[in-house]
Order: structure tokens, then C-alpha cells, then sequence
């Protein structure tokens, strides 16, 4: 049987639609709707029905389509195993991490691992979605939550803090907020519009309103530079506000967000050479920019 055809199949099954599918695999959707006819008549059975501009797995379709996805999981292993078995310092390492911590913490330490082994190509995913690594979305990712599966391994580097700021600016125009009653009046830049990060300034304490919010942006980069162009105050990490450019910290007698970094892999790819170089080089790495944050966030204006 063509493993492409059931790619398309499983593809096609996932998205409901043709041109979907074949946006997602790559293809043109004459050559899917070619292999989805090919295996049709391998089969002997029409697994889908054609409901408007989508399309409908049959009842023929909907009882082979878990053996399909069977089949799928195991390739999926089969390509793990295989990258566990590489033993070259060289090739490509994907590794995953939030917005902020792709740009900020991550180059310098690519830079660094470039010295080291040029041969391999750090492929950085920016994305505030956690990565399935069982899926090889990604080979390591770096996450501010512990791994809970059973096939995932992981390394606690250290514990990062994060506290408010606003630019030195914005506090001369507003004046300084030192506790969490004296907040009235002013303005924070949110980083979701789902909520969210509302609630979570709720937990730690800031009673602040929806209305308060001068910007949003999903993009946590982009909320942070609102921060340093004086639009309103926003949580930064620590370590990342020491780089940044006219800052100062402000309800500086509220105690700092602590969170942890943790390094995450499969349990497969721990065995590749060079995904263990890499997974080294960014624990060393990490920890380093925590030391150097450590102690040296922006002290008030005046």
C-alpha cells in the first residue's frame, strides 16, 4: 500500500476538504484527488461523499480511517528512531520557544553553538504554542511547564522572574506605581485578547480593568517594545528588561512572578548526537542568561 496515499487519506479525513488537504501536505489538489482515487480503487470502497465544497468521510471511510491513523503513529515512531540513531554533529536541530524567549535568549547561544558546530542548523520556531514533540513539530522545546508524558524527557534548568515595567518616560508623564493600590489610572499593555493575561494579573494581585488596557498584542516582542515606546506597563522577564532600552521597574514592592525553564525532548532523540549538543549547549546557555539577569533589573527613575 502507498504511504502517501494514506497520508492524503488521513489529510483529507482531518481537514474536510480537498483543497485543504492538499494546501497542508504540500501538493496540488489534482495530485491528491489522484491519490485518493487510487487508493479508492486499491480498497474497492469510496471513502469520501462530496457535501458541498467539503467532503465527508463515508461510512466505509469512517471505520478504516483509525487503522490509517495506526499507521501513521507508527511511521511517526519509525522517523524518531531513526533520527535517534544519528550519530553526525550535523544536520538540523528544530527547537521551539515563545516569542520572547526566541528573540531575546536564544541567539546568543545559536551564535555560540555555531563556534562550536558549524555543522549543525538551529532551526528556531517562535510560536507561544506548545510544540508536539511526539509529532517531530519540533526536536526540542524550550517551555515554562513540566513535561507530563511519558515518552517526553525533560531538564529543569533553573527558575526565571519576571516583574512590571514601563519606560522611564511613560513614569516622568504618569508618575511611579509602587503597590498594587496605587495602579488607578493607568495603562498596561495586554498580551492576549482572550482574557488570559488579564486573569493572571487578577492572581498576582493587580485589581486592573479591561478598560486599562492602552494596546494588545499576542506577540509578546511586540507588547514589550509598546513598553519601551511609553505606552503603558507590561510584566517582563528580568533578564530580558536589563537588555532593553530606558526601562524602570515599577510596583517594585510587589514580589517578582517566578516560573521555570525547562528543556524538553523525546525520549528518542536524546540519543541522537546532535540533538544532545544542541539540548547541552541551550541548558548551558539558559542558565548563563539567568546569572547575568540576576541582580540587574532597572531600578526606579530618580
Amino acid at each position: 500500500m502507498d504511504w502517501n496515499q494514506l497520508r492524503s487519506f488521513l489529510a483529507t479525513a482531518d481537514t474536510g476538504s480537498l483543497s485543504a488537504a492538499a494546501r497542508q501536505l504540500g501538493l496540488s489538489q489534482p495530485t491528491l484527488s489522484r491519490q485518493m482515487a487510487a487508493l479508492e480503487q486499491a480498497l474497492g470502497v469510496t471513502l469520501f461523499e462530496r457535501v458541498g465544497r467539503s467532503v465527508q468521510l463515508t461510512d466505509a471511510g469512517a471505520a478504516l480511517v483509525e487503522h490509517a491513523r495506526a499507521m501513521g503513529a507508527a511511521a511517526d515512531e519509525l522517523a524518531l528512531a531513526a533520527s535517534g540513531q544519528a550519530q553526525g554533529v550535523e544536520g538540523p536541530v528544530s527547537v521551539s520557544a515563545s516569542d520572547a524567549v526566541a528573540a531575546w535568549l536564544l541567539p546568543p547561544i545559536v551564535a555560540k553553538l555555531r563556534a562550536q558546530a558549524p555543522g549543525i542548523v538551529v532551526e528556531v520556531i517562535s510560536s507561544n504554542a506548545l510544540a508536539d514533540l511526539r509529532r517531530r513539530e519540533a526536536d526540542i522545546a524550550v517551555r515554562h511547564l513540566r513535561p507530563d508524558h511519558p515518552d517526553l524527557i525533560g531538564r529543569l534548568v533553573r527558575e526565571g522572574t519576571a516583574g512590571h515595567y514601563a519606560s522611564r518616560d511613560y513614569v516622568a508623564r504618569h508618575g511611579h506605581p509602587r503597590r498594587a493600590d496605587e495602579i488607578q489610572g493607568h495603562r498596561f499593555i495586554g498580551t492576549d485578547r482572550s482574557g488570559r493575561y488579564l486573569e493572571q494579573l487578577h492572581t498576582y494581585g493587580l485589581p486592573v480593568r479591561a478598560e486599562q488596557f492602552a494596546a494588545v498584542s499576542e506577540n509578546v516582542v511586540v507588547s514589550w517594545r509598546l513598553v519601551e515606546e511609553g505606552v503603558g506597563i507590561c510584566a517582563i522577564m528580568d533578564e530580558i528588561a536589563v537588555r532593553m532600552s530606558g526601562l524602570v521597574r515599577v510596583l517594585d514592592d510587589m514580589p517578582p512572578v517566578r516560573f521555570p525553564f525547562w528543556l524538553v525532548t523525546h525520549r528518542e532523540l536524546r540519543t541522537s548526537r546532535r540533538i544532545r549538543v544542541v539540548f547541552d549547549a541551550l541548558t548551558q546557555g539558559l542558565a548563563a542568561a539567568g546569572d547575568q539577569g540576576e541582580g540587574g533589573s532597572p531600578g526606579p527613575a530618580g
